[in-house]
């Protein structure tokens, strides 16, 4: 199929972690490309996440994806719409479905009609999450054959996910959807396992670990995730449901003592804590569009990547200490 060439995207949820990750992406890697972000500054939202990118490369839009008079005024003209914005912290959705049902359903609602209207190419970021978790001894992957789950969190993104098939068939809209598995790398937000212990470390607070330990993530770093949404976004068949993985499995006591061992720590240097409510115990991505796209993850080497990684936080502190205690406190009162 052709390769198709956007010259002008917009980017929800450009300011989040996975999001403003692609962004820079796109910018370093994408000259011809201006992106237009689109972010609400929710408490993922970060503006310095989009520092250093020069201004004639990017537009920065503080907005709602619910908006339909704001997505009136910059969905013309634009070549393509890359969804990152989401809401998708598994203990807030428990605590609190509202936000999420409408971020995730009626934001994308929005979008999708925006695109209809205008006639513009729409990439939708989904997550592993939707299909649920594994079994720690099931041989499996997720394919997108795998049915949905049924936490709030994941119903939401899955509603989502078809909303975006609906409006490609009914409405031949021209979609394409990725799943991916867990991101890791710069800028993401401290309440998350990898970042957290990280700067545990760097404030001098033993790292924490969930339940057992053995719960596994399919880890991929956030710039392979970036150039295959490219791929997907330039090369991918309409309609399709992509899945994005590096091969990355690793079990959260495994990451744990990579990173101490990465700061220089001793690998019993950590508390154990109770675990979270419903903690998913395994995700795999069975990642195909590698044979279709000629994709290939580069950032294969975990331990390169964890050691890039915690050197970010450590030389960006000021992107992190400011709330580094309130996310502390929050756990605390879990007894996390």
């Amino acid at each position: 199929s052709e390769i198709f060439e956007p010259k002008r995207i917009i980017v929800t949820g450009g300011a989040g972690f996975i999001g403003s990750n692609f962004v820079h992406w796109v910018v370093d890697n994408q000259p011809d490309v201006h992106v237009v972000v689109l972010d609400a500054l929710t408490y993922a939202g970060n503006l310095d996440n989009l520092a250093g990118i020069p201004e004639e490369r990017m537009t920065f839009v503080h907005g709602d994806i619910c908006d339909e008079a704001l997505l009136e005024e910059i969905v013309p003209g634009v070549d393509a719409i890359v969804h990152f914005a989401a809401e998708s912290h598994n203990d807030n959705s428990i605590a609190d479905p509202e936000p999420f049902v409408r971020t995730n359903v009626h934001g994308t609602f929005r979008l999708l009609e925006a695109a209809r209207k205008h006639d513009v190419r729409f990439h939708h970021i989904s997550t592993d999450e939707v299909y649920g978790d594994l079994a720690l001894d099931d041989p499996a992957r997720f394919t997108e054959e795998t049915p949905t789950a049924e936490q709030p969190v994941q119903l939401h993104q899955a509603s989502s996910d078809m909303l975006v098939r609906a409006w490609f068939r009914t409405y031949g809209v021209r979609v394409t959807i990725s799943n991916c598995s867990n991101n890791y790398g710069p800028r993401q937000h401290i309440e998350k396992f990898i970042p957290r212990q990280i700067t545990n470390v760097l404030t001098g607070i033993r790292p924490k670990l969930y339940g057992d330990g053995l719960n596994v993530r399919d880890w991929i770093h956030t710039e392979d995730h970036s150039s295959a949404v490219w791929a997907i976004l330039t090369k991918g068949r309409l309609g399709e449901t992509y899945l994005i993985g590096a091969d990355g499995e690793k079990n959260n006591i495994d990451v744990l003592h990579a990173i101490l061992e990465g700061m220089g720590k001793s690998a019993d240097d950590f508390d154990w804590v109770k675990d979270r409510p419903g903690h998913d115990r395994r995700y795999a991505i069975d990642p195909e569009l590698r044979s279709e796209l000629g994709w290939e993850p580069k950032r294969t080497d975990f331990a390169e990547g964890l050691k890039a990684t915690i050197a970010w936080y450590r030389d960006n502190p000021g992107w992190w200490q400011g709330a580094k205690e309130a996310v502390e406190a929050k756990y605390a009162k879990q007894g996390q």
